[in-house]
């Protein structure tokens, strides 16, 4: 098995990075039931490599450049290899003290890292815990807030409970509003400010709040964002976090994408406001070299958490956990059980080091000023708004200044770079406008592959225009 990923990693450039098949393509190859002898792993590994891999979108390979990065490394398939191998479910301290410490420990380094509030360790009386995503991670602290206001104004109240972002703001969290049973009309998405790079207004959440109050509803629950999703927009923490504040609203900062780029003290600067949030969260998974799944959650009031989902069924009693010695992360999570997902994040801090951590984001963030310098030069194109970290939002300009048209255009031209198989890039509507979206972060990427990804958008923006 080692073998083969090792040979797919050889080839992984040869293959057609979107996958180009059909719905349903694999139920026609693949046997209605399952087998009902052994088979060898030599025919499934055959199998894999003529059915599977066709239908499989490479996210690893140096030409993916949509949605956001999924990083892999030899450190991170090291800890889960190990994960793998150890197989426990750790939902308790008793059942792998060593599981628990563990991601006390990476977490509480990480944190240091980030250089987060002293009130974010696990020394004092927040602490860390990974989860599996950034929506899992806003899920439990909006649940978390939600119950510590139903506390105080008893639990019928929850009709008026509202809760607050921007409309650059990630969809999970209106996911877990309807998971949380807040009303969907109480769900305030705010329009952020084209004019700030669609960063939200500070004076926008106040007007918001304030006309809530005068309607006898009680704001309770605010997310900014450190790169959005959209256009990696950059949320005035400090500003935004006192309104919170002053409002007795939990803030709740979602930095899982650029929150891994604030280990570098040039753009720390990007979380200043941080010691207002209640929560805190970044995807190592996205572009810190941890394999998927490694969500950070940080949280100053663990037993804000730990209140709202906890369960003690007496199956699951202990000495340790009865005498509050130890942290059960079971009470932090939605699910019971959970895998060793530390051991990763502690192989990819400790084989790698912070200044090779650092380093990385750096190259991927030059490549990218350089990517944003050819679509500049090329008067054909234009940069949609700045770029802040490694994501540069650019679209073709039509002959002629009608917006319909460009923005068929570069959904043509989208389709028309995706369907070569050499690259894959994905898109988002600023403004009304249909913008492309090129996110550098795969590990395997190098100045070549950015060179000729751009040739690329050259020669079918040249076609498609030739056309017009």
């Amino acid at each position: 098995m080692v073998d083969f990923i090792a040979d797919y990693y050889k080839n992984i450039e040869n293959f057609p990075v979107l996958s180009q098949v059909q719905p349903g393509y694999l139920r026609k190859l693949l046997p209605e039931t399952a087998p009902a002898h052994s088979e060898t792993l030599q025919d499934v590994l055959e199998d894999v490599q003529t059915k599977i891999l066709p239908g499989v979108t490479h996210w690893q390979s140096p030409d993916y450049f949509a949605y956001f990065p999924s990083n892999s490394s030899v450190a991170g398939f090291l800890g889960e290899m190990l994960s793998a191998g150890i197989n426990m479910v750790g939902f308790s301290w008793i059942t792998s003290p060593a599981a628990t410490e563990l991601e006390m420990i990476v977490l509480d380094w990480l944190a240091k890292e980030l250089k987060l509030p002293d009130e974010f360790l696990s020394t004092a009386q927040g602490g860390g815990v990974i989860q599996g995503t950034a929506s899992e991670a806003v899920l439990v602290v909006l649940l978390a807030a939600r119950d510590k206001v139903l506390r105080k104004v008893g639990k019928d109240a929850i009709g008026k409970l509202v809760v607050y972002c921007s409309d650059q703001t990630h969809s999970a969290l209106q996911k877990a509003c309807q998971i949380g049973g807040i009303h969907p009309e109480n769900f305030r998405m705010l329009k952020a400010d084209p004019s700030k790079d669609y960063a939200l207004s500070p004076d926008t959440l106040s007007e918001a709040v304030s006309h809530d109050l005068a309607t006898g509803l009680i704001p309770f629950f605010f997310c900014a964002t450190i790169g959005t999703t959209s256009s990696t927009a950059v949320d005035p923490l400090l500003a935004l976090g006192k309104i919170a504040k002053s409002n007795s609203m939990w803030f709740h900062v979602d930095a899982a994408y650029a929150g891994s780029a604030c280990i570098c003290p040039e753009f720390r600067h990007y979380i200043d406001g941080v010691e207002e949030a209640d929560s805190f969260n970044m995807n190592a998974h996205k572009w810190f070299l941890t394999n998927f799944d490694c969500s950070a959650l940080w949280v100053k009031d663990r037993s804000a958490l730990i209140q709202s989902l906890s369960t003690n069924p007496e199956f699951l009693k202990n000495k340790a956990s009865q005498g509050n010695l130890v942290v059960d992360y079971k009470d932090w999570q939605i699910p019971l059980g959970r895998r060793f997902r530390s051991l990763k994040l502690w192989m990819v801090l400790r084989l790698y080091g912070m200044e090779k951590l650092q380093a990385y984001i750096r190259n991927h963030i030059e490549l990218a000023r350089h990517f944003e310098e050819l679509v500049a030069q090329d008067q054909r194109f234009e940069i949609v708004t700045p770029r802040k970290f490694s994501l540069v939002c650019f679209r073709l300009l039509p002959p002629q200044s009608n917006e319909d048209y460009a923005n068929n255009l570069n959904h043509d031209l989208l389709d028309a770079v995706n369907s070569t198989g050499k690259l894959f890039i994905s898109h988002t509507v600023l403004s009304n406008r249909y913008v492309l979206r090129f996110a550098i972060g795969a590990p395997l990427t190098e100045e070549r592959h950015i060179l000729a990804a751009w040739k690329v958008f050259q020669d079918e923006a040249a076609t498609l225009l030739s056309k017009c």
